[in-house]
C-alpha cells in the first residue's frame, strides 16, 4: 500500500519539517509514503466569506486532482471521528489489506478543507476538537502512521 500525505499549506518551519522527515524516513521499511504540500491559494487576511469559499474551492480542486477514483481519501477535520492509536492502527491494517492503490490523508490549510474534499472523503479523522497549525497536524499524522505500523507489527515503540 502506498500512502500520500497532502498538506494544503506549505511546511515552512524547519523544526516541523525535521520531525516530519524523521518519521517519513522511519516509515520507509514499512510502506511507501510521500508528502505533497503547498497547494494553498493566496488570500487576504481580511477576506470576505465569499472570497474564503472561492479559496477553499480552488484548494479543493487541487487536492482532488491528486486523488484517483481507485484511491482512498482520508480528510483530517476537527469534526471528524476521534480514534485511539490502536483504533487508527486497525484502520491502517484494514486499508493495507483493501487492495486499493493508495491512501491519501489530507490536512487543510488556514481555512480548513473544501466541502468537495469532505464529500469525497471515505473517512474523516479528527485528532481533537482543537484546531492545530497544519504543520503540527502533519507532524502528528506522520508520527501516528509510524506508531500504527509499529502496533500492527507488534514492535516496541507504542506504550
Amino acid at each position: 500500500m502506498k500512502y500520500r500525505i497532502i498538506s494544503v499549506g506549505k511546511i515552512r518551519e524547519p523544526f516541523f519539517l525535521d520531525g516530519i522527515n524523521e518519521y517519513l524516513k522511519r516509515l520507509r521499511p514499512y510502506t511507501s509514503i510521500e508528502l505533497v504540500d503547498g497547494l494553498e491559494e493566496k488570500t487576504n487576511p481580511k477576506a470576505s466569506e465569499k472570497e474564503i469559499q472561492r479559496v477553499l474551492d480552488k484548494e479543493g480542486e487541487r487536492v482532488l486532482a491528486l486523488v484517483s477514483p481507485d484511491e482512498l481519501l482520508v480528510a483530517l477535520d476537527s469534526q471528524g471521528r476521534q480514534l485511539s492509536s490502536e483504533q487508527f492502527a486497525a484502520y491502517i491494517d484494514k486499508w493495507n489489506a483493501s487492495g486499493l492503490a493508495r491512501v491519501n490523508l489530507v490536512v487543510g490549510g488556514s481555512h480548513g478543507l473544501s466541502p468537495a474534499v469532505k464529500e469525497r472523503a471515505d473517512f474523516i479523522l479528527s485528532f481533537s476538537p482543537m484546531t492545530f497549525l497544519h504543520q503540527m497536524a502533519v507532524l502528528i499524522l506522520t508520527e501516528q502512521i509510524y506508531r500504527a505500523f509499529k502496533i500492527i507489527r507488534g514492535e516496541p515503540y507504542h506504550k
